[in-house]
């Protein structure tokens, strides 16, 4: 299938296309602190991405009591919450959407977000009109560097993954969807850096939405994908 351009685009949306990952990062350091966990926010945020299992694992050890798990999870969703009215989408985000809708790709968003929280990030990126399907926490059983939500947003579109390409804004995205072989385009509007992203395996790095629908026309998006082996890092000119 090489040289095809892609059928469809899988958006990660926390930190992609929803400006969430620093809302995150303090929800989550204010209930380890809760709990007398104290972690510094620095960690936190570059364990944003993964899902909550293995952020816990990330920050506190494999090895740790995970008695008091689900009562951390409950207090980072509660404080999450009180954020939802207020959830603003990053630059371009709902352009870039109806972007790559009108060039004749499907927009799947790949979320691992609980569904109560996805309501809440489809509210504030108000972009339904163009977007094909929407996946949740409750389609996958491992979460990120775990490509299951990938594989979820696939079977549920019924795209192929040979005609996709991912975009995302951690190196835990960039690692999911390097298992399943599909191109990811990172954006550093999450705070991960450039040469991160590109270290990771990205196979171009933007500042945002914006700047990757700016370049649109010239991105991974719409230029036809490269044979098997050859997805090198790239950066936005």
């Amino acid at each position: 299938m090489s040289g095809e351009i892609p059928t469809g685009v899988l958006f990660d949306v926390d930190g992609t296309l929803v400006d969430t990952t620093y809302l995150h990062t303090v929800s989550w350091w204010e209930a380890l602190r809760q709990a007398d966990h104290p972690v510094p926010m620095a960690l936190i945020h570059r364990s944003i991405g993964m899902g909550s299992d293995k952020l816990l694992d990330h920050l506190l050890g494999p090895e740790r009591d995970r008695g008091g798990d689900s009562k951390l999870r409950d207090a980072h969703d509660s404080l999450f919450a009180e954020y939802w009215e207020r959830l603003t989408p990053l630059p371009g985000a709902a352009d870039l959407l109806r972007a790559c809708a009108a060039r004749g790709l499907r927009v799947v968003l790949a979320t691992s977000a609980a569904e109560h929280e996805v309501t809440a990030l489809r509210a504030a990126l108000d972009a339904d009109d163009v977007i094909d399907t929407v996946t949740s926490s409750a389609d996958a059983e491992e979460s990120k560097p775990a490509p299951d939500i990938l594989v979820a947003a696939l079977e549920q579109s019924g795209l192929d993954p040979r005609r996709v390409v991912f975009v995302g804004d951690s190196v835990w995205d960039v690692a999911a969807a390097g298992k399943l072989d599909i191109p990811c385009v990172g954006l550093t509007c999450g705070g991960t850096s450039r040469g991160e992203l590109a270290g990771a395996g990205a196979v171009a790095v933007y500042d945002d939405p914006a700047a990757l629908l700016a370049a649109l026309a010239d991105s991974p998006l719409a230029a036809p994908r490269p044979a098997s082996g050859q997805n090198k890092p790239d950066s936005e000119a």
